[in-house]
């Protein structure tokens, strides 16, 4: 009797550095690869009625489910795809296929944790074994020289715990070869983006890179950016750049899908920097690889402390309401301040927006506007290409200042954030038409403009600013 084995796909949307498909062909002689749209994620809300997965993000997804299909078919497999409830379509199927163990990848926030719970709940009750795997991290917990419970609160630390002394392993190769898919197994039909309530669409021609799902597109962008390129010789100069494809890597869309592995992108830097340049840029795209382990060890050690109002150390933040009127106009990108309302609107407009413009619009909604964290970290969930729960919900923690750690002022003055970072006004002209023909000097004080000026500068419908831009001139 064939020994089966279910190989269920969850954030791990790749073939390389994937330790559930490797542990599955030492086990068994029949791989069965699925993935499942999740009703509750595609078509369902958060708890403050936001659309869990925006067209932007569910496309990827569909480019990267179709990609990692054509990528299984190219070593002798296929991929089994269902829309349903993930606990109850893999268990039917464990049943049906008489399957010995299904394996995937573990999940540590709370709604993912459900799920699995669930499932093995209802495979236990089959004799069917839950085999959990690695592959979101750079890390293996078990290299950590200290357990999960007792990882340090502050990066700094951790980082001082880590960085010289826990070993990145070397990522799994990619299977050449998998079993034949099951003859008797309808493989089911890729659904569409209608199937999810959106229409298709074209991507705004002012996007800062035209991402496309899958791991083909993964590793071909993680070239350019390294070996084609040399932006990664770069990096720490550029990173907090607003405008074009390669001033940042924007791995994050393909990692939080999990298209490319963390520990190949290390390795692919470590090599870059034998083969040709290292310094202090190489080494901070290590270091940004760096936090997303830290927020993913945050979220396994506080759990759904991280989602609650007063965060991992129950400490609220005084003051902070779920004021609907002030909250639209930041999602909106209506709140009369240039810097916050042009990166709204691109990432209204994309699905993306750069790491130093995710920081000033988080400050300004929770320190300038008083309005309740938990409201844009839940539209951040809903609108970002590259939503990570640890990654996302751990940075807003980080902002607001109820993390794990223990300094709390993160204030952002936004106008000299613009001025820093925007001093010409490129930025905001380009997501702000209607401020298009105002000076550099004005651009982020529209709140100066005489009326003449207004009159001269064709400024005719932009917002009056929610705050006082003139308190961050002070």
């Amino acid at each position: 009797m064939k020994r089966r084995a279910i190989v269920w796909f969850r954030q791990d949307l790749r073939l390389h550095d994937n330790e559930a498909i490797t542990t599955a062909l030492r086990m068994a002689d029949e791989i069965i690869p699925v993935y499942v749209f999740d009703e509750r994620v595609f078509g369902g809300k958060t708890r403050f009625g936001f659309p869990k997965t925006n067209k932007f993000r569910a496309r990827f997804i569909l480019e990267s489910i179709e990609n990692l299909k054509e990528n299984l078919q190219a070593i002798g497999s296929d991929l089994l795809v269902r829309v349903g409830r993930p606990e109850y379509v893999i268990s039917d199927l464990a049943r049906e296929t008489k399957t010995s163990w299904v394996l995937c990848n573990r999940e540590r926030t709370q709604e993912e944790v459900q799920v699995q719970d669930a499932l093995e709940q209802k495979l236990w009750s089959i004799g069917v074994e839950l085999l959990y795997t690695r592959g979101k991290m750079l890390y293996h917990t078990q290299d950590l020289p200290m357990p999960v419970h007792h990882t340090p609160d502050a990066f700094v630390q951790f980082r001082k715990e880590n960085e010289h002394l826990t070993t990145v392993r070397a990522p799994l190769p990619s299977p050449t070869a998998l079993p034949p898919f099951p003859q008797q197994l309808e493989t089911g039909v890729l659904p569409a983006l209608s199937d999810f309530g959106y229409e298709d669409f074209d991507l705004d021609p002012r996007i800062a890179l035209p991402f496309k799902g899958g791991e083909t597109e993964g590793l071909l962008r993680l070239r350019h950016y390294l070996w084609d390129s040399n932006s990664v010789a770069t990096y720490k100069e550029t990173r907090n750049g607003l405008i074009g494809s390669d001033y940042s890597s924007k791995f994050s869309p393909w990692l939080a899908a999990g298209c490319l592995s963390p520990k190949f992108i290390y390795h692919e830097i470590k090599r870059y920097e034998r083969e040709r340049v290292s310094n202090e840029s190489t080494y901070w795209m290590f270091f940004e690889l760096l936090w997303r382990d830290f927020f993913r060890l945050m979220g396994k050690k506080h759990g759904s402390r991280i989602f609650l109002k007063a965060g991992p150390q129950n400490k609220p933040v005084k003051g902070l309401k779920n004021n609907w009127e002030q909250f639209e106009a930041w999602a909106e990108g209506r709140t009369g301040v240039p810097f916050i309302d042009a990166n709204m609107r691109e990432l209204n407009a994309t699905g993306w927006m750069s790491n130093r413009g995710r920081q000033n619009v988080a400050s300004f909604l929770v320190k300038d506007l008083k309005v309740n964290w938990q409201m844009g970290a839940e539209y951040f969930e809903s609108m970002l290409l590259d939503y990570d729960p640890c990654s996302n919900w751990g940075n807003w923690n980080y902002v607001a200042g109820v993390g794990s750690d223990l300094r709390e002022d993160r204030y952002f003055n936004i106008l000299t954030q613009a001025r820093n970072y925007d001093p010409e006004g490129e930025y905001v002209r380009l997501w702000c038409p209607e401020l298009r023909e105002v000076s550099a000097d004005k651009i982020h004080r529209p709140d100066l403009l005489s009326a003449v000026e207004k009159q001269g500068f064709k400024v005719t419908e932009y917002p009056k600013a929610l705050v006082r831009i003139e308190k961050w001139a002070k």
